[in-house]
């Protein structure tokens, strides 16, 4: 078999960063990888927070450290100055490298299992800002509702496992274990909801009874999947909570700082090609609309 080289030509999807500009109130900003901030204009809520995004060669390599420099600098650009929680999908370092430091400089709680809670406890975050929650558990900040439900994460997993002690940085990338995955919906007060999906993985069956009209489809790895899974995940996913809009996320080089323009993971990782393809076929069926997010734009994708 041959070795596909390059990586996927973000602009062949150009008209699909449309998701339309946010005018007030609810807003989505998309902020690389799985890291959605949800504002709505009172209270505002942050999954992963991950604006690090060390080199290829230091991950495989060497050790990984959350990067202030590059932190402050995403946290200005997108205007955060406060949060209420910070919430990562799951524990690998392209989620969770740098959720305790965002929690600890916007005063946020740090929401997640007992993975989480060794991230923050590693960084020194207080006790009484870190909760530790159960499958089916919902926070509410304000008008946010947060419902944490158990999922996997998208195959092979890389670092499996839990994080059993605190995780002190740097380390290696391997210390941060996958620990536990979770999509998160999302509910305002005012009616809209959403998913967010950040890993392509599921547990069969989790989101029965869940709905949102929205959902953030993490595609990571998704795309060397065979065609069942994909089939699958959509269906588990998109279909059972009912979806009639879908932003993909997880799809960007997160080895590539958030201060060059974004672009696909290579080939050699990932088919962001063939994962468009399959999810075109699934939405034509269902009726749903696929889109990408605009980096720093707040969007309303309700509307």
């Amino acid at each position: 078999m041959r070795l596909k080289l390059g990586r996927p030509d973000l602009g062949r999807y150009a008209d699909r960063f449309d998701v339309p500009e946010a005018t007030g109130g609810l807003s989505v900003t998309f902020l690389g990888v799985a890291s959605l901030l949800v504002d709505d204009g009172t209270t505002a809520v942050l999954t992963d927070g991950f604006f690090s995004r060390p080199p290829l060669l230091r991950v495989g390599l060497g050790k990984v450290a959350p990067d202030r420099a590059r932190i402050d600098a995403a946290l200005a650009r997108a205007g955060i100055d406060r949060l209420a929680a910070v919430a990562p999908v799951h524990t690998h370092f392209d989620h969770a490298l740098d959720s305790a430091v965002v929690a600890n400089l916007t005063g946020a709680d740090l929401l997640g299992g007992e993975s989480t809670a060794n991230v923050g406890r590693g960084h020194g975050l207080a006790t009484d800002r870190i909760r530790v929650l159960a499958d089916g558990e919902t926070v509410t900040y304000g008008n946010l509702a947060l419902t944490f439900v158990e999922s996997h994460h998208c195959p092979p997993d890389r670092f499996p496992g839990a994080i059993e002690t605190p995780v002190v940085p740097p380390v290696s990338a391997r210390a941060y274990r996958c620990g536990e995955a979770w999509s998160i919906l999302v509910a305002h007060a005012g009616g809209r909801t959403a998913l967010v999906q950040g890993s392509a993985g599921f547990v069969p069956g989790s989101l029965a009874g869940r709905r949102a009209e929205v959902a953030y489809l993490g595609v990571g790895q998704l795309g060397v999947q065979d065609e069942d899974y994909v089939r699958t995940y959509w269906d588990e996913t998109v279909a059972t909570v009912g979806a009639r809009e879908v932003v993909l996320v997880h799809w960007d080089d997160f080895f590539r700082p958030l201060d060059r323009p974004l672009r696909a993971l290579p080939y050699l990782g990932d088919d962001l090609d063939v994962t468009v393809r399959l999810l075109d076929e699934l939405a034509h069926r269902d009726g749903v609309r696929v889109r990408f997010p605009t980096l720093w734009r707040r969007e309303d994708p309700w509307s």
